[in-house]
């Protein structure tokens, strides 16, 4: 079965499809609210268990969504982030024609993906996008963010395969902790939801504990769950009996933000 590709990076059609950015989009037929998915995979591939599965996950909640193939770019910092910058204002550009409103569109994102959800989240600007001939400044701020058992810091605590991947082994201080999305936060960052395990052996747990704390320091909403055991990379983990609770709990979190 062929799978749309929205391409959102503005490169040439010659491109291979790896060196492209694109949306595959999940619409749901009366439904106006959204939501991204940037699947994990330590900036170096992409987890197809966190990407069209979560897709449908929504789907079947009643949420469209467009699942985020996003660059890998070892040592190219920026590409990622400029991906999800894009995607957002893709969709926010195209609203009508998805039946989607403008101001309900947020980003979940999966450990890397995590990552660069809550990196799109708290980096963000505007962008000049043309749609049937008409040019307009769009925001490439999320309205929530869903971060699950996020990379979140570059510094003590962080993924050291993810960041030799977005920045190499060679990235300064101030490269480091631009990166570090903890370090981003602001009081006008969107509200979160966030999860994670106290047995992440790959991503430690103080990452989401990190940006809850940056969070409550700026006063931006946020719920936090952690569970006891499940590891990392689960995913929807439907089935799980511990963290198999967070799809509920998020999106009991979804509907009361308005999604």
């Amino acid at each position: 079965m062929s799978v749309e590709k929205i391409w959102i990076d503005g490169k040439e059609d010659t491109a291979t499809t790896e060196e492209r950015a694109y949306l595959v989009p999940f619409i749901v037929e009366h439904s106006d609210k959204v939501v991204i998915v940037l699947p994990g995979g330590g900036y170096e591939h992409r987890a197809d268990h966190e990407g069209a599965p979560v897709a449908e996950w929504l789907n079947q909640n009643g949420i469209s969504a467009f699942v985020l193939h996003y660059r890998l770019s070892p040592k190219q910092q920026r590409i990622p982030l400029e991906d999800g910058q894009r995607a957002i204002c893709y969709v926010r550009a195209h609203a009508a024609h998805y039946g989607i409103h403008p101001s309900k569109i947020a980003i979940l994102g999966f450990s890397a993906g995590g990552h660069l959800a809550a990196m799109t989240g708290t980096v963000y600007e505007e962008q000049s996008v043309t749609v049937a001939g008409v040019t307009q400044s769009i925001s490439s701020r999320p309205d929530a963010m869903i971060l699950c058992y996020p990379v979140i810091t570059m510094e003590h605590y962080g993924h050291e395969g993810s960041r030799l991947s977005l920045l190499g082994a060679e990235a300064s201080p101030e490269q480091i902790r631009a990166h570090s999305a903890e370090q981003c936060v602001t009081a006008q960052t969107p509200p979160a939801f966030i999860w994670h395990n106290t047995d992440d052996d790959v991503v430690p747990v103080q990452n989401s504990l990190q940006i809850a704390m940056a969070l409550e320091q700026h006063h931006v909403p946020f719920e936090l769950h952690i569970y006891e055991s499940g590891g990392h990379g689960q995913g929807l983990a439907l089935e799980h009996p511990v963290m198999g609770n967070w799809t509920k709990q998020c999106m009991i979190w979804l509907h009361r933000q308005g999604w």
